[in-house]
């Protein structure tokens, strides 16, 4: 049942995105001794061009992976904490020490 005085408030809570912001600590991934990597050869999104995995995406606590095609990650942001490389299903998140982190191949 829709509320007269809010007619859509269920659509804007359920759209409701959160973005980076620098805060008070500023850009926090300079905090980071862990650097998730993703490797995109074993990550389902890429494989199928679909958005139905993105698991990196919704347990991120800090909302830096990218819900795109493929996945991204704000480093600038990202505390290296691996909840993202835990919860892949694919093992497709590797974590790396913040001195030797280099791109991975696709």
């Amino acid at each position: 049942m829709e509320d007269k005085d809010y007619p859509n408030a269920h659509k804007k809570i359920l759209a409701s995105i959160q973005y980076p912001q620098i805060g008070e600590a500023g850009k926090t991934g300079t905090w980071r001794t862990m650097r998730p990597l993703i490797h995109e050869d074993k990550c389902i999104v890429v494989k199928t061009g679909t958005h139905n995995c993105h698991l990196c995406w919704l347990y991120c606590p800090e909302g830096v992976v990218s819900r795109t095609i493929p996945p991204t990650i704000d480093y600038d942001y990202c505390k290296g904490c691996g909840i993202c490389a835990n919860e892949c299903p694919h093992d497709a998140i590797e974590r790396m020490e913040e001195g030797g982190a280099k791109a991975c191949p696709a």
